[in-house]
């Protein structure tokens, strides 16, 4: 059985999906083939526990996708599809060793009053920060959603210097390069406040010292202060479901359980691909890869061009992640006080210092002994995801070794996944345990996720990397995903790589998929 297209997409994730709607809007006939059960890649959401219990399955934080540029060209189609979002506003907090908190809400006088408790002076910068955001803000979005080529970039460096001057400009440049311990220390004065900001860089693999990862706690902290935060109503799968509904709708195609097996190229030219029950689909337009680098090799073999093959080949992948879903009967009753059980996000994350031990522990291949837990708390703002009364707990242990040699404590011996679970699984929920006594008495059910298990999922989260690739600055801007790249394309006319792999990356803002459809439609 053949079928003829004008592009077929590979992976049903928010980019491709993303890329499918737009060419479809474009007049293009398209079909995206998933070899998972269900579409969405990260971005999904079940009963992992009980039902009645909906878990996001990695992705909760639905916020760059509301404020994208591909949401306001077809937000309003989406929403005619039944994507629905539920407004946050108590973001993110910490708690700290010392029985305190900080957190950040959309009432700034109330994040500023929670702040001066650490201290007046950052409380001072915090509100200074808040007010030049709008200034600011163009210039870094800005950078985030352009094309990443030359004329770009320089057209996007006129416009800076432009708005900002030369001194300005530079400033500017040497924000961008500063770690996120480099920015937090000149800025801040008490280590609580830079420890709050500094737990958002470990969502990207930017450790406090990484050089580069500085712009990524501005730009939370200033957003979810300036926004709030999004999620979506009923689990994260919303954005996947009205998605393939408006592609569908749209007369394109979305099939799950077709893995695909070889993208069919010759002359230089793909032409299509081939699925495992030996299906054989043309393309005459495009082949678009939603898969990591190294899969690449995989599905298309050489591609004649070997500085393209060796880049696809050492792809750098950051540190693992394990998720545990749990399904509870009330939230934490949190040491620090009950004011937390207000937040989307509870980072148990306490100090800059424990952040880079955690992170130089999961480098070598250890498992952390205290690890970064982020605890997600949806239901404080949909009650929809949980029996009346009833709670989820979204618990991200960032970050994990995706191959374990050893532990950090010397406590666990396992040297595989399937092993060492359960037991580093407790020593994260004694951690929660530590700030809400109480909470692991009241747990109904719980699904633990390995990195293994994330993998074998979804191939594109290697090692349980949920952001498929390092974000450090040799491979990010114009290097990611390899230099002359950062568009998709490859050696093979016809052939382009999309996803979190490609700029400008990470997250659930379409940004990859969006971009390279609008480069391949021509508008």
């Amino acid at each position: 059985m053949t079928g003829a297209y004008d592009a077929i997409l590979i992976g049903a994730g928010h980019n491709t999906l993303a890329a499918a709607l737009h060419l479809s809007a474009r007049g293009w006939r398209v079909a995206v083939f998933e070899q998972a059960p269900v579409a969405g890649g990260a971005v999904k959401t079940g009963a992992y526990t009980l039902p009645g219990f909906r878990h996001d399955w990695a992705a909760m934080n639905l916020s760059l996708f509301a404020g994208s540029p591909f949401f306001k060209a077809y937000g309003p189609e989406l929403m005619r599809h039944g994507l629905e979002f539920v407004p946050v506003s108590a973001p993110f907090a910490s708690v700290f060793a010392d029985g305190s908190w900080l957190g950040v809400t959309t009432d700034p006088a109330e994040t500023g009053a929670r702040l001066a408790t650490a201290s007046a002076a950052d409380a001072e910068t915090w509100g200074r920060l808040v007010a030049a955001f709008a200034g600011e803000a163009p210039h870094l979005f800005g950078l985030l959603g352009s094309p990443m080529h030359m004329r770009a970039l320089g057209y996007f460096m006129f416009r800076t210097l432009r708005a900002k001057g030369l001194g300005g400009t530079l400033d500017f440049v040497r924000f961008l390069l500063s770690s996120p311990r480099g920015w937090l220390t000149e800025t801040f004065e008490d280590d609580r406040v830079r420890a709050l900001l500094a737990a958002w860089g470990m969502h990207l693999d930017f450790a406090p010292d990484v050089a580069g990862g500085a712009m990524f706690p501005y730009l939370e902290g200033m957003a979810n202060q300036s926004f709030g935060m999004v999620l979506g109503k009923g689990g994260a799968d919303t954005v996947i479901r009205a998605l393939v509904a408006a592609v569908t709708a749209r007369g394109g195609m979305v099939e799950c359980n077709a893995p695909v097996v070889r993208i069919v190229h010759s002359g230089g030219r793909a032409t299509g691909v081939e699925l495992a029950d030996g299906r054989r689909m043309t393309a005459s337009r495009a082949v678009i890869a939603g898969v990591a680098p190294r899969a690449l090799a995989r599905l298309a073999g050489p591609t004649g061009e070997a500085r393209f093959d060796e880049g696809m080949a050492r792809f750098s992948h950051a540190p693992g992640t394990m998720m545990i879903h749990l399904a509870v009967a009330g939230l934490p009753e949190w040491a620090a006080g009950p004011a937390l059980q207000r937040f989307a996000y509870v980072h148990l994350a306490p100090s800059m210092d424990q952040m880079a031990r955690t992170y130089a522990q999961v480098r070598a291949g250890l498992l952390p002994d205290e690890p970064v837990v982020v605890v997600g708390q949806p239901t404080v703002a949909d009650p929809s995801r949980a029996p009346q009364g009833k709670h989820v707990l979204w618990l991200q242990v960032r970050m994990v070794p995706g191959t374990i040699r050893g532990d950090a404590a010397g406590v666990i011996g396992a040297r595989d996944w399937a092993e060492a679970a359960g037991p580093f699984a407790d020593r994260a929920l004694a951690l929660l345990e530590r700030h809400a006594p109480g909470t692991r008495a009241g747990i109904l059910g719980q699904r633990i996720v390995t990195p293994a298990e994330l993998e074998a999922e979804n191939p594109n989260l290697v090692g349980g990397d949920q952001i498929c690739g390092s974000h450090h600055l040799t491979q990010h801007f114009l290097f990611r995903p390899l230099r002359g790249r950062a568009d998709g394309s490859t050696p093979i006319r016809g052939l382009h790589l999309t996803g979190a792999a490609v700029w400008p990356g990470a997250g659930t803002g379409a940004g990859p998929g969006f971009l390279l459809a609008r480069k391949l439609a021509g508008v």
